[in-house]
């Protein structure tokens, strides 16, 4: 059994996979082009988010290509249906980044509110602006949660510690688990309407996709704090623009477009109130061990079913 990883992943998955008798053939950042003319001599493909697994790939695996492995967590690269079509098997690690992107979330709420990225780059500037920022405390907040899965509940069980008032918005019946942690499951208009922070935790799919869009934006009060660590295409950046004077801060992991070359992401990365990096929610060693564990035991367990 034969699998090719197109992506960079950690030792420990390898090592896994080896141990379990996979022979492992390890090319990070290989190019579509070569992804396609390899394929067929393989059974399992790792890849991460950069690869389109859509039909035309997913061909060129011919009759030999088994199982589609994704190293992380959102399949929105992948034709799920044309793969469950032709017979494949799709795993990937839906468990192990939650407590790394919760986390990253808090950091930048807790950048946000207290203005830390302008003063800290200001000290480092040679200017002392003591006094000049006063920042928001937040205990007694109000953060929404748009998705209540593995991460948005992690977040907000985080989120709750520091004394924040939970609401969570899902497509599906999530009030237990928000009862749980003292908060309530409410509409999206409600949300958008009564939240102080929100933070978005949903899929990508058709029904999410520029989810929120004018529309929405208009339902959200002055002052607030959007965090997006889900996936880019969720906020309509053409219409985040004209809102980003009047909200308190935004925050964004991800981007419509990773790398960001088009004018409109550079005017959104360059505005005062916002903070962007580049995907890393789940790049911690810890997350990534978790990864690893996970996707190679997935792996080795539907080789089995083979």
């Amino acid at each position: 059994m034969r699998v090719l990883i197109v992506d960079q992943v950690s030792d420990k998955l390898i090592n896994s996979l080896r141990t379990g008798g996979i022979d492992v053939s390890y090319s990070p950042g290989m190019s579509r082009e070569d992804v396609m003319r390899s394929l067929k001599d393989y059974e399992i493909l790792v890849f991460r988010s950069r690869l389109k697994v859509n039909k035309e790939l997913i061909d060129a695996g011919d009759r030999r290509l088994k199982i589609l492995a994704r190293y992380g967590v959102g399949l929105d690269n992948v034709d799920i249906e044309y793969a469950m079509k032709k017979g494949l098997y799709i795993v990937n690690a839906p468990n192990a980044p939650s407590i790394s992107v919760a986390e990253l979330v808090i950091g930048y709420i807790v950048v946000l509110s207290r203005n830390l990225y302008t003063v800290i780059k200001m000290v480092k500037e040679g200017e002392w602006p003591k006094g000049k920022f006063i920042g928001e405390e937040l205990h007694g907040k109000i953060i929404g949660i748009i998705g209540f899965g593995r991460i948005g509940k992690t977040t907000a069980k985080y989120a709750s510690l520091l004394g924040m008032k939970v609401l969570a918005y899902d497509i599906i019946d999530v009030e237990k688990d928000v009862k749980a942690i003292g908060g309530r499951q409410v509409t999206l208009e409600e949300l958008l309407n009564s939240s102080d922070i929100i933070s978005l935790h949903v899929p990508l799919t058709p029904q999410t996709y520029h989810m929120i869009n004018d529309k929405t934006l208009s339902m959200i009060r002055d002052e607030v704090l959007l965090i997006n660590t889900s996936r880019g295409e969720v906020i309509d950046t053409k219409a985040l623009l004209p809102h980003l004077d009047r909200l308190g801060g935004i925050a964004l992991d991800v981007l419509e477009q990773e790398p960001p070359k088009d004018d409109i992401y550079k005017k959104v990365i360059s505005h005062p109130k916002v903070i962007v990096t580049p995907h890393i929610g789940s790049e911690t060693r810890q997350a990534m061990d978790r990864l690893a564990d996970e996707l190679a035991l997935n792996i080795l367990e539907t080789v089995k079913r083979l």
